[in-house]
């Protein structure tokens, strides 16, 4: 058996039984059953601090139902996998091959499309 995790808030002593993560990305903070790991950038709150519990200014606070029973760890790491999912950043794709340099001022270039390519003129930095 794991030992008992405190909440996380400053001179709290009471076990924690739930787990606060944010999504900055969404602006998103998600609070649900307690993580089976400790996980950085995640806070353990026990029952009174999370009823308490506020989002900031903008943001959105999800509450996750918490059920009487243990959650499994299938559960909590689905949770996880969501979350680092939703936060990881998207790589935009550069266009490539799709137009005619037709000048140059510095570090930026003015393309002309290509006609085959069926697609608009754009400015590439």
């Amino acid at each position: 058996m794991s030992p008992v995790r405190i909440c996380s808030r400053t001179a709290c002593k009471e076990s924690a039984v739930f787990t606060l993560t944010y999504v900055y990305r969404d602006s998103t903070a998600v609070l649900g059953p307690l993580a089976a790991y400790v996980e950085p950038h995640c806070y353990d709150l026990c029952a009174e601090h999370a009823d308490r519990l506020t989002a900031p200014m903008g943001w959105e606070l999800v509450r996750l139902p918490v059920e009487d029973t243990e959650p499994s760890s299938d559960d909590l790491e689905a949770l996880a996998d969501a979350v680092r999912e939703a936060a990881r950043p998207t790589r935009r794709q550069e266009p490539v091959g799709q137009g005619i340099e037709v000048s140059r001022r510095g570090h930026l270039r003015v393309l002309r499309s290509d006609p085959s390519s069926g697609t608009t003129p754009a400015a590439d930095e």
